[in-house]
Protein backbone atom coordinates (compact mmCIF):
# COMPACT_ATOMS: atom_id res chain seq x y z
CA UNK A 1 0.00 0.00 0.00
CA UNK A 2 0.89 3.17 0.44
CA UNK A 3 5.00 4.07 1.14
CA UNK A 4 5.45 7.84 1.84
CA UNK A 5 9.16 7.23 0.88
CA UNK A 6 8.23 6.89 -2.98
CA UNK A 7 8.75 10.25 -4.85
CA UNK A 8 6.72 9.32 -7.60
CA UNK A 9 2.86 11.21 -8.14
CA UNK A 10 -0.01 8.94 -6.46
CA UNK A 11 -3.19 9.05 -8.62
CA UNK A 12 -6.15 7.90 -6.65
CA UNK A 13 -10.01 7.36 -7.87
CA UNK A 14 -12.25 8.61 -4.59
CA UNK A 15 -15.34 7.90 -3.50
CA UNK A 16 -16.49 4.26 -5.01
CA UNK A 17 -20.31 3.37 -4.42
CA UNK A 18 -22.82 1.94 -5.76
CA UNK A 19 -24.30 5.18 -7.30
CA UNK A 20 -20.78 5.77 -8.31
CA UNK A 21 -19.59 2.45 -9.61
CA UNK A 22 -19.88 3.55 -13.38
CA UNK A 23 -18.65 6.89 -13.77
CA UNK A 24 -15.53 5.65 -11.98
CA UNK A 25 -15.36 2.43 -14.34
CA UNK A 26 -15.36 5.22 -16.89
CA UNK A 27 -12.37 6.99 -15.27
CA UNK A 28 -10.44 4.12 -14.78
CA UNK A 29 -10.97 3.12 -18.50
CA UNK A 30 -9.89 6.94 -19.73
CA UNK A 31 -6.81 6.46 -17.43
CA UNK A 32 -5.34 3.40 -19.43
CA UNK A 33 -6.26 4.62 -22.47
CA UNK A 34 -3.98 7.65 -21.48
CA UNK A 35 -1.28 5.27 -20.03
CA UNK A 36 -1.81 5.40 -16.53
CA UNK A 37 -1.76 1.77 -15.03
CA UNK A 38 -3.92 0.74 -12.09
CA UNK A 39 -4.73 3.63 -9.50
CA UNK A 40 -5.51 3.80 -5.93
CA UNK A 41 -9.24 3.36 -5.66
CA UNK A 42 -11.00 4.81 -2.33
CA UNK A 43 -14.23 2.76 -1.59
CA UNK A 44 -16.69 3.21 0.77
CA UNK A 45 -18.10 0.13 2.19
CA UNK A 46 -21.44 1.26 4.43
CA UNK A 47 -23.57 1.25 1.31
CA UNK A 48 -26.29 -0.88 -0.18
CA UNK A 49 -23.41 -2.83 -2.03
CA UNK A 50 -25.17 -5.72 -4.79
CA UNK A 51 -23.11 -9.59 -5.10
CA UNK A 52 -22.73 -8.19 -8.93
CA UNK A 53 -21.18 -4.70 -7.90
CA UNK A 54 -18.70 -6.98 -4.94
CA UNK A 55 -18.08 -9.35 -7.91
CA UNK A 56 -16.44 -5.95 -9.86
CA UNK A 57 -14.63 -4.70 -6.65
CA UNK A 58 -12.73 -8.80 -6.97
CA UNK A 59 -12.36 -8.43 -10.78
CA UNK A 60 -10.86 -4.57 -10.07
CA UNK A 61 -8.84 -5.99 -7.42
CA UNK A 62 -7.46 -8.59 -9.69
CA UNK A 63 -6.70 -6.19 -12.07
CA UNK A 64 -3.98 -5.05 -10.15
CA UNK A 65 -6.21 -1.73 -8.88
CA UNK A 66 -5.18 -1.50 -4.88
CA UNK A 67 -8.49 0.06 -2.51
CA UNK A 68 -8.13 2.13 0.28
CA UNK A 69 -10.55 2.29 3.34
CA UNK A 70 -12.93 5.50 2.89
CA UNK A 71 -14.91 6.01 5.65
CA UNK A 72 -18.37 4.28 5.86
CA UNK A 73 -21.42 5.85 5.11
CA UNK A 74 -19.75 9.13 3.91
CA UNK A 75 -22.10 11.09 5.07
CA UNK A 76 -23.28 12.91 8.36
CA UNK A 77 -26.57 12.83 9.64
CA UNK A 78 -25.69 16.09 12.53
CA UNK A 79 -22.67 17.98 12.28
CA UNK A 80 -20.35 18.01 15.15
CA UNK A 81 -20.30 21.54 16.23
CA UNK A 82 -18.93 24.87 14.97
CA UNK A 83 -16.02 23.46 14.20
CA UNK A 84 -17.71 21.09 11.82
CA UNK A 85 -20.16 23.15 10.51
CA UNK A 86 -17.19 25.51 8.58
CA UNK A 87 -15.52 22.67 7.64
CA UNK A 88 -18.96 21.53 6.07
CA UNK A 89 -19.52 25.42 4.45
CA UNK A 90 -16.01 25.94 3.03
CA UNK A 91 -14.50 22.68 2.31
CA UNK A 92 -16.25 19.16 2.65
CA UNK A 93 -20.43 19.72 2.62
CA UNK A 94 -21.91 16.53 4.42
CA UNK A 95 -19.00 13.91 3.92
CA UNK A 96 -16.85 14.80 6.96
CA UNK A 97 -18.02 12.17 8.87
CA UNK A 98 -15.35 11.74 11.15
CA UNK A 99 -15.89 15.11 12.47
CA UNK A 100 -19.18 14.35 13.89
CA UNK A 101 -17.45 11.27 15.97
CA UNK A 102 -15.96 11.24 19.38
CA UNK A 103 -12.58 9.27 19.42
CA UNK A 104 -13.84 5.80 20.22
CA UNK A 105 -16.85 6.35 17.59
CA UNK A 106 -13.70 7.25 14.91
CA UNK A 107 -11.81 3.74 16.14
CA UNK A 108 -14.68 1.55 15.64
CA UNK A 109 -15.58 3.03 12.23
CA UNK A 110 -12.22 2.79 11.47
CA UNK A 111 -12.06 -0.98 12.23
CA UNK A 112 -15.54 -1.58 10.65
CA UNK A 113 -14.50 -0.46 7.37
CA UNK A 114 -11.39 -2.69 7.43
CA UNK A 115 -13.04 -5.64 8.04
CA UNK A 116 -15.68 -5.24 5.68
CA UNK A 117 -13.06 -6.20 2.82
CA UNK A 118 -12.75 -9.29 4.17
CA UNK A 119 -16.13 -10.60 4.76
CA UNK A 120 -16.93 -9.49 0.96
CA UNK A 121 -13.95 -11.69 0.08
CA UNK A 122 -11.44 -8.98 -1.01
CA UNK A 123 -8.01 -8.14 0.14
CA UNK A 124 -8.07 -5.64 3.08
CA UNK A 125 -5.85 -2.37 1.95
CA UNK A 126 -3.19 -0.21 4.35
CA UNK A 127 -4.40 2.72 3.19
CA UNK A 128 -7.42 4.40 4.96
CA UNK A 129 -8.69 7.96 3.76
CA UNK A 130 -11.10 9.40 5.70
CA UNK A 131 -13.69 11.00 4.00
CA UNK A 132 -12.59 15.11 3.27
CA UNK A 133 -9.22 14.16 4.63
CA UNK A 134 -11.13 14.94 7.58
CA UNK A 135 -9.15 12.78 10.50
CA UNK A 136 -11.50 14.02 13.72
CA UNK A 137 -10.63 14.18 17.32
CA UNK A 138 -8.46 10.46 16.91
CA UNK A 139 -4.78 11.15 17.78
CA UNK A 140 -1.83 9.16 16.00
CA UNK A 141 -1.02 6.49 19.37
CA UNK A 142 -4.11 5.38 18.42
CA UNK A 143 -4.10 5.03 15.07
CA UNK A 144 -1.20 2.73 15.70
CA UNK A 145 -3.26 0.42 17.76
CA UNK A 146 -5.66 -0.11 14.36
CA UNK A 147 -5.61 -2.13 11.88
CA UNK A 148 -4.61 0.01 8.28
CA UNK A 149 -1.10 0.73 8.42
CA UNK A 150 -1.15 3.97 6.32
CA UNK A 151 -3.81 7.27 7.16
CA UNK A 152 -3.95 9.83 4.61
CA UNK A 153 -4.63 13.75 5.32
CA UNK A 154 -4.90 17.06 3.50
CA UNK A 155 -1.12 17.43 4.06
CA UNK A 156 0.31 13.87 3.52
CA UNK A 157 0.62 9.94 4.84
CA UNK A 158 1.14 9.00 8.17
CA UNK A 159 2.58 5.90 8.83
CA UNK A 160 1.38 4.39 12.36
CA UNK A 161 3.86 1.26 11.80
CA UNK A 162 6.79 3.74 11.62
CA UNK A 163 5.34 6.77 13.53
CA UNK A 164 6.50 8.44 10.76
CA UNK A 165 4.54 11.54 8.20
CA UNK A 166 5.66 12.80 5.30
CA UNK A 167 4.04 16.11 4.00
CA UNK A 168 2.58 15.51 0.27
CA UNK A 169 1.02 18.16 -2.32
CA UNK A 170 -2.43 17.29 -3.07
CA UNK A 171 -4.34 18.20 -6.37
CA UNK A 172 -8.03 18.48 -6.50
CA UNK A 173 -10.52 18.91 -8.94
CA UNK A 174 -14.10 18.08 -7.59
CA UNK A 175 -15.27 21.90 -8.46
CA UNK A 176 -18.81 22.14 -9.06
CA UNK A 177 -19.57 25.99 -8.72
CA UNK A 178 -17.59 29.11 -9.51
CA UNK A 179 -16.72 29.21 -6.29
CA UNK A 180 -14.77 25.48 -5.69
CA UNK A 181 -12.94 26.28 -9.13
CA UNK A 182 -11.30 29.44 -8.18
CA UNK A 183 -10.63 28.01 -4.73
CA UNK A 184 -9.29 24.94 -6.26
CA UNK A 185 -7.08 26.55 -9.15
CA UNK A 186 -5.29 28.81 -5.93
CA UNK A 187 -4.58 25.53 -4.04
CA UNK A 188 -3.27 23.62 -7.05
CA UNK A 189 -1.41 26.03 -7.79
CA UNK A 190 0.62 26.08 -4.66
CA UNK A 191 0.66 22.42 -5.36
CA UNK A 192 2.10 22.71 -8.34
CA UNK A 193 4.96 24.60 -6.74
CA UNK A 194 5.76 22.41 -3.77
CA UNK A 195 5.34 19.48 -6.65
CA UNK A 196 8.76 20.75 -8.30
CA UNK A 197 10.83 19.34 -5.49
CA UNK A 198 8.29 16.54 -4.12
CA UNK A 199 5.69 14.43 -6.32
CA UNK A 200 2.17 15.42 -5.39
CA UNK A 201 -1.18 13.31 -5.27
CA UNK A 202 -3.84 14.00 -7.94
CA UNK A 203 -7.26 13.02 -6.23
CA UNK A 204 -9.56 12.37 -8.99
CA UNK A 205 -13.28 12.11 -8.02
CA UNK A 206 -16.29 10.43 -10.01
CA UNK A 207 -17.69 13.44 -12.00
CA UNK A 208 -14.27 15.18 -12.26
CA UNK A 209 -14.05 14.81 -16.23
CA UNK A 210 -17.70 16.90 -16.49
CA UNK A 211 -16.56 19.78 -13.93
CA UNK A 212 -15.32 22.98 -14.40
CA UNK A 213 -11.41 21.95 -14.11
CA UNK A 214 -11.70 19.04 -15.97
CA UNK A 215 -9.11 20.29 -18.35
CA UNK A 216 -6.54 20.88 -15.70
CA UNK A 217 -6.90 17.48 -14.49
CA UNK A 218 -6.02 15.93 -18.28
CA UNK A 219 -3.00 18.31 -18.13
CA UNK A 220 -1.90 17.40 -14.78
CA UNK A 221 -2.02 13.62 -15.83
CA UNK A 222 -0.04 14.33 -18.86
CA UNK A 223 2.42 16.35 -16.53
CA UNK A 224 2.68 14.17 -13.93
CA UNK A 225 3.32 11.23 -15.99
CA UNK A 226 2.15 8.17 -16.66
CA UNK A 227 4.92 5.61 -16.39
CA UNK A 228 5.51 7.58 -12.75
CA UNK A 229 2.13 7.07 -11.77
CA UNK A 230 2.16 3.36 -13.09
CA UNK A 231 5.41 2.90 -10.68
CA UNK A 232 4.11 4.81 -7.60
CA UNK A 233 1.05 2.80 -7.61
CA UNK A 234 2.89 -0.92 -8.03
CA UNK A 235 4.21 -0.13 -4.86
CA UNK A 236 0.85 0.81 -3.19
CA UNK A 237 -0.34 -2.37 -4.22
CA UNK A 238 2.61 -4.24 -2.94
CA UNK A 239 2.85 -3.71 0.91
CA UNK A 240 5.75 -3.14 2.88
CA UNK A 241 5.98 -5.53 6.12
Amino acid sequence: MVRPETDQPLVSVHDLMPETLRPILEILAQLRRHGHGPVSILVVPGCDWSQDQIATLRSLQQDGYSFAGHGWHHRVARLGGLGHWLHSRLISRQVAEHLALAEDEIARLIERCFAWFGDQGLQAPDLYVPPAWAMGGIPRTRLATLPFRYYETLSGIYDARRDRFRHLALLGYEADTGARALSLRLSNAVNRGIARWRSPRLAIHPQDLGLRLAGDLVRDLRRYGASGAHAAQAELASPQR
